[in-house]
């Protein structure tokens, strides 16, 4: 029996509760290295299958994993492109001082996360459409 890769829910939650919170402290203190903790993690997530947010929150799982509500590993590593490519353009522009490049990139990773967390998920929205978009093509 195979068995079909996935996360547990509170851990993707945790991840999103660390990007939209490291966003709202980056715009509190205006040190935009805070962006750099689920910039690096997430990337380290995307590329060696290791994010050590969800990791360290592995710890403080009640129950087994398998009992919490699964979410897909491919659908979460493009929801992970999504949030890393807009925290690299924020921290950028912070660095930078395009305050308009880094607001913007902020503003939309930190709306799609708190989103996410109230149970949308604009990244698998997205990936859906598109999904659509190649099958309709394929098709003609």
């Amino acid at each position: 029996m195979s068995t079909v890769p996935f996360i547990p829910r509170p851990l993707v939650r945790v991840n999103q509760w660390t990007i939209l919170l490291s966003v709202i402290l980056t715009w509190i203190t205006g040190q935009p290295w805070i962006l750099a903790i689920p910039l690096l993690a997430n990337l380290l997530g995307l590329i060696f299958n290791y994010n050590p947010i969800m990791k360290f929150a592995r710890r403080f799982l009640k129950k087994e994993p398998s009992a919490y509500i699964p979410e897909d590993v491919g659908q979460q590593k493009f929801n992970s492109c999504i949030a890393i490519s807009c925290l690299f353009l924020g921290l950028i522009g912070y660095l930078a001082n395009w305050s308009v490049l880094a607001y913007t990139f902020t503003i939309m990773v930190a709306v799609a996360s708190f989103i996410a967390i109230l149970g949308f998920c604009i990244g698998c929205f997205i990936l859906f459409q598109l999904k659509q978009f190649k099958y309709r093509i394929s098709k003609t």
